[in-house]
């Protein structure tokens, strides 16, 4: 069927009326149609290369007197692409569906126009919005997702802007989800009616109401703030004789964690990290031996990334064959390492310069981070999954922190999707957290229950609140301030082994 342009005739005037965007978006099978496209200059060969981009089988036919080797080049590679040299003459558009004038010469392009309007047909005049009858947007593709961006013709350059933005955010597992949608479709038995209601019910959980998704993101605060209380006043049950005495007379370093907890989740909230080492360094330096230290850590861990891998979980963050590979080696490691470093807690004085040096290593890791801008990419994804999940958990328990510096990090510098590799992680240092907690609370038979539990509880206060103060602070400045903290501190434990330090 011959597409028709619109009778200006008609329009011009409720044009004049109309405000916004009146455009109507199509996709067209240009596999199946005719484009012919005049010019063969620079603008010729971004109409081209902006067609192939999109459908690589389009019938393209290229007519003008000179050409650019790259439009050359390009009909070498598509079938679909024919070469005619010569002015350009009314009879080219014989027997066209799509007409794109790309020329430099403003009276041709006119003519051109004149001529395809003649033929019934619709074109696309480059630079010159006011004799389109269509627009090339801006496209963002994830698969077989595709999006077009249009502002009406007014800036291609914000069009082009705003398709960055969506590339990136984005992820490429999409796709998989459409892919998976389509099996379901195909598999669902009754009327339309009924399709589409289930259908509707299976992808609800993309478009759920601001006021039910804040009413469970309180519903899950409150809940995971509870938990963790529940498993604090338990530990001290059972692990303080005196329990009573224990709460009436609490012991001063509770508030200095209580303080430290609240501060150092802030500093996680602000810049995604740190939490672990900031946290480890501070026990030690205070004269935690490194397991109480770790298992203090753990236990509110709990509450931050339960709350965060719910919240990736309602989005839609988590890939689920990476959450499987990393979660349950990573609980073996976390559940080895804890038990290592709890049958080594009479010999802490020899195990804290050993962690020690781990914080100082993240320490210098941190400070690099905040002075390198430049996003590396690599296109081999990491292959042993499980590997890196069992290392993680393990490095992780015994000192205190780095399943999101190790295995987050890892993931996205192997060609990982950022946002699914966030969720994932975070969803699975839930269990990872829980398991090596219960670890160090069968193993350890901590007098720094008072540390412990003002640690928890300060992370849990800092928890509903980070991200709102993290949008008010440098997170370069915090990335080093915390740097420089943690390695002086560092290296003033590991001196400290050596040589007495007051």
């Amino acid at each position: 069927m011959t597409l028709l342009p619109r009778d200006n005739s008609l329009t011009n005037i409720q044009d004049e009326k109309q405000e916004g965007n009146q455009l109507f978006p199509v996709f067209l099978k240009l596999n199946d149609l005719h484009t012919v496209l005049i010019g063969g200059g620079n603008v010729g060969l971004e109409k081209l290369t902006a067609v192939l981009n999109n459908s690589n089988n389009a019938r393209v036919t290229v007519v003008s007197r000179d050409f650019l080797a790259e439009i050359h080049t390009l009909s070498s590679q598509y079938s679909g692409i024919r070469i005619v040299q010569k002015s350009f003459t009314d009879d080219d558009l014989n027997d066209a569906d799509i007409v794109i004038a790309a020329t430099n010469d403003s009276e041709l392009n006119n003519y051109i126009r004149n001529a395809a309007h003649d033929r019934k047909l619709l074109i696309n005049v480059a630079d010159k919005p006011a004799l389109c009858d269509f627009y090339l947007g801006s496209i963002v593709q994830k698969g077989d997702l595709k999006l077009a961006i249009s502002t009406n013709g007014k800036s291609p350059t914000v069009a082009k802007r705003l398709k960055e933005v969506l590339n990136e955010s984005l992820p490429a597992e999409l796709d998989i989800t459409l892919q998976q949608m389509s099996e379901l479709r195909n598999t669902l038995e009754g009327d339309f009616a009924d399709k589409v209601k289930k259908l509707n019910s299976v992808t609800s959980v993309l478009v759920e109401p601001k006021a039910a998704s804040r009413k469970n993101f309180i519903w899950l605060i409150w809940s995971t703030i509870i938990v963790s209380l529940v498993i604090v006043v338990t530990a001290l049950y059972f692990k303080e004789p005196n329990f009573k005495n224990f709460v009436t007379g609490i012991d001063p370093i509770f508030y200095y964690f209580l303080g430290a907890g609240f501060v150092f989740a802030m500093i996680d909230g602000a810049i995604g990290m740190s939490y672990g080492v900031t946290s480890t360094t501070f026990s030690l330096s205070m004269g935690i031996p490194p397991a109480s230290a770790s298992m203090g850590v753990h236990l509110s861990e709990i509450l931050s990334c339960g709350i965060a891998g719910w919240m990736h979980y309602r989005m839609g963050n988590i890939n689920w064959k990476l959450f499987k590979l990393l979660v349950i080696p990573g609980i073996i490691g976390a559940v080895t390492g804890a038990y290592l470093l709890s049958s080594l807690e009479h010999y802490s004085m020899y195990t804290k310069p050993v962690v020690s040096v781990y914080t100082l290593i993240l320490g210098i890791v941190i400070f690099r981070k905040a002075f390198n801008t430049q996003k590396k990419k690599s296109a081999d994804k990491v292959k042993r999954i499980s590997l890196l999940g069992l290392g993680g958990g393990f490095i992780d328990a015994v000192g205190g922190g780095g399943w999101g510096s190790i295995v987050l990090s890892t993931l996205i510098a192997g060609g990982r999707s950022p946002r699914f590799s966030l969720g994932t992680v975070k969803l699975s240092r839930f269990f990872v957290a829980m398991m090596g907690s219960i670890t160090f609370i069968a193993m350890v038979n901590s007098s720094h229950w008072q540390a412990v539990a003002g640690l928890i509880l300060g992370s849990a206060l800092a928890s509903p609140i980070a991200a709102k103060i993290s949008n008010k602070i440098s997170a370069k400045t915090i990335m080093v301030s915390v740097s420089v903290i943690v390695i002086l501190i560092s290296i003033r434990s590991i001196l400290k082994f050596f040589v007495p330090v007051p």
